[in-house]
């Protein structure tokens, strides 16, 4: 057996306090088919506002409209078909899509040009403001690795400290780890931030059933503990904020009462492959622009991204209680995209949702490869389909409707994408092997050709992709004006190589991610559920194996889509070859991409080459060695400290209950039928480890076995 490396945080003059007292606040579910009476002053779109949203609206309608009258002149030579109908309704609908993101890259390209954020101005460069409120900073987390969790945590609680406001933050690390052995690394990594921290105000709870995922972790905290404070900002597992921005936050909510809700925009770190670079490099780039637009025009009508956000603890539990869906999985029972609903709920009882996109000092990290980009897809996938029994709740304003309907749309443009493509192929197909009918029924004096006009094609093709690279010209443009910034990225010209080379490159992998997309759409409506798999945060570390096993469907397409075309003309290959090429290369275009690159210099961003003193101190901190453990019952055997604040931590089981535990009824038997501990440590599974775990008396039993 191996041993496990003692903490100095279990030595016996070491007092362990998981949890603060109790301070319950009532959060229950909301009604979808009833809206709050409740309400804060409302608040109603001025002029100004109204005139924002025509600027979006407006242009996405006439770029529709003209890219839609050029389709139909491309098609309707010799008459439009069933099929070429069809391409054009799926061509309207498609581009009235990127019409609309291209019209809120506009706005932010005028908004970063002004240098005005004048839609909740923070200041983010002058002295720190006094605040007064006390705030609770949650971190769920689930089956994370606690050595780095705890890092970036430390990291956040010595930044905090460093502004003097300390004593009116409180953390919470709130556990729905499943796995055995993390759960009990966890309470060791905990209880040494307790130690390093020096800090009464570090607090962890582990919940022993993790009902409602996430969204279900706050909720239950904020029914035993948010009474006692005004605000909460939740973190992911691979969060980071600084103190600076933490204060700022907080002043930001007590100066406007009226806000429940702001969101800052998260900056990609710690890329090492060339995927996670590439998604570093344009999030850093092209997300202020975005982001710039969106708060431009939502105004009070925001949305919520699930983490690096302050929420008003008042707002929260009056009305965001998530319900349980009708009907089974997929479609039906928790929402698991929670963080969309939560802000509509909210903003349908009046409060204020922002977004603060020009506040720096907020950090995530990204998946590392395109398997683990598609595998957190396939839930988040899930879960914004879920919104269509949300959408039709009563008394949401049409703005957060109109956010769940992009949520839902930035899925299911993928299968439409690819019904697309394949009537493309389809209509080639028949005009080549059908015989056309140059003399339609009725009197005719001239003959009826069926051709499309080549020429026209391209042009409307050309104005399209003009549309998706147009926003990445004007992030660079606003670049160029801002020269901190520009040589924080490396110069001018390298950003441009950049912003090529990804350009190539996200053209090649969009393909593959139009195939993963759409198989989790049908997969989703065929009824299979995504369930919850813990998301790899490494250097990528994907097999061979499976690159060629998950690749297969799209490298097979790709095969499939070049025969079809070639079957008609090359020139039709050639038109295609974009996708094809993708799709062909799939396998080969994984493996690189998975892989730690030598492009890094060129995908650097500020973060990089002039990190942040709180990325830099959680960097540092995740190199420092970790305690090890070499499984949660000989952990808990080995060190007595450790024991005792684990079996203080245990919630008392239930009086009375209508289930039965079989994980525990099995582990008991083993239990009383084992000789000694290692007998009973080999044949536990880890399910019913973690049963013993959670049950004090049957943990005693375990430990006192010799």
């Amino acid at each position: 057996m191996g041993d496990l490396t003692t903490s100095p945080a279990l030595g016996s003059d070491h007092s362990v306090r998981y949890l603060p007292d109790e301070t319950p606040l009532p959060m229950p579910p909301c009604r979808l088919d009833r809206s709050t009476d409740a309400r804060p002053a409302r608040q109603r779109a001025s002029g100004a506002v109204a005139g924002r949203r025509l600027f979006i609206f407006g242009g996405t309608v006439a770029i529709t409209a003209g890219g839609a009258f050029e389709m139909y002149d491309v098609l309707k030579v010799g008459g439009v078909t069933v099929l070429e109908g069809i391409v054009l309704a799926l061509f309207l609908v498609l581009l009235a899509w990127i019409a609309f993101s291209f019209m809120s890259s506009l706005a932010g390209f005028f908004v970063l040009l002004r240098r005005r954020q004048d839609v909740l101005p923070i200041d983010s460069h002058g002295p720190l403001p006094a605040i007064t409120g006390r705030t609770a900073m949650l971190l769920p987390t689930y089956n994370e690795d606690p050595h780095h969790l705890t890092a970036r945590l430390r990291a956040m609680h010595e930044s905090i400290g460093e502004t003097g406001h300390a004593a009116l933050f409180d953390w919470f690390l709130l556990s729905d780890t499943t796995d055995p052995n993390i759960w009990i690394s966890e309470e060791l990594a905990f209880l040494e931030l307790q130690r390093n921290c020096g800090s009464g105000r570090l607090y962890y709870r582990h919940r022993s059933d993790n009902t409602a995922r996430k969204s279900g972790n706050i909720a239950e905290w904020v029914r035993r503990f948010g009474g006692a404070y005004d605000c909460m900002i939740i973190l992911d597992a691979d969060s980071l904020m600084s103190g600076d921005t933490l204060v700022r936050l907080v002043h930001t909510m007590e100066a406007n009462p009226q806000a429940a809700l702001i969101q800052t925009l998260p900056i990609v770190v710690n890329a090492r492959t060339l995927f996670s670079r590439l998604q570093q490099f344009s999030s850093r780039l092209y997300g202020p622009l975005i982001a710039a637009g969106n708060a431009w025009w939502h105004v009070s009508e925001g949305n919520y991204w699930g983490h690096n956000a302050i929420i008003r603890m008042k707002a929260f539990a009056q009305e965001a209680g998530l319900p349980e869906l009708r009907g089974r999985k997929p479609f039906g029972g928790h929402i698991l995209s929670h963080d969309f609903v939560e802000a509509a709920l909210m903003r349908r009882a009046g409060w204020g949702i922002f977004m603060a996109p020009a506040l720096g000092g907020s950090f995530e990290e990204v998946p590392p490869s395109l398997l683990d980009f598609a595998a957190r897809d396939r839930r988040w996938c899930q879960g914004n389909l879920q919104h269509l029994a949300v959408l039709p709740a009563r008394g949401l304003h049409w703005v957060s409707r109109l956010h769940l309907l992009t949520g839902i749309g930035s899925y299911l443009t993928a299968p439409l994408w690819l019904l697309f493509l394949l009537l493309g192929i389809l209509i080639s197909l028949q005009a080549y092997f059908v015989k056309p009918e140059y003399f339609p029924k009725g009197f005719a004096l001239f003959p009826t050709w069926p051709a499309q006009d080549p020429v026209l094609a391209a042009w409307v093709f050309a104005a399209t992709m003009g549309l998706l690279i147009l926003p990445k010209l004007l992030a660079y443009l606003v670049l160029l004006t801002k020269r901190a910034e520009r040589q924080a990225f490396g110069g001018g010209f390298r950003v441009l190589a950049a912003v090529i080379a990804e350009s190539l490159l996200a053209a090649l992998i969009a393909p593959s991610m139009m195939i993963f997309q759409s198989t989790a759409v049908a997969e989703i409506l065929l009824g299979r559920d995504a369930g919850w798999q813990v998301q790899r945060r490494s250097d990528g570390g994907i097999r061979r194996e499976e690159v060629y096993r998950k690749f297969a469907v799209p490298s097979l397409c790709g095969m499939a889509m070049a025969a079809s075309a070639y079957a008609v003309s090359l020139p039709l290959l050639l038109w295609m070859s974009p996708v094809i090429i993708g799709l062909a290369l799939a396998i080969p275009i994984g493996l690189v991409t998975s892989a730690p690159t030598r492009m890094a210099r060129l995908f650097a961003t500020p973060e990089d080459n002039l990190s942040p003193a709180v990325l830099k101190r959680a960097r540092e901190l995740a190199c420092l060695s970790r305690i090890e453990v070499p499984g949660a019952l000989l952990a808990l055997w080995q060190t007595p400290g450790l024991l005792r604040a684990h079996m203080e931590s245990l919630e008392p089981p239930p009086r009375k209950s209508r289930w039965i535990d079989v994980d525990l009824a099995i582990a008991r038997a083993k239990i009383e039928q084992s000789d000694s501990f290692q007998e009973v440590v080999a044949s536990l599974s880890a399910r019913e480890t973690f049963a013993v775990l959670k049950h004090r008396v049957a943990l005693e039993q375990v430990v006192k076995l010799q």
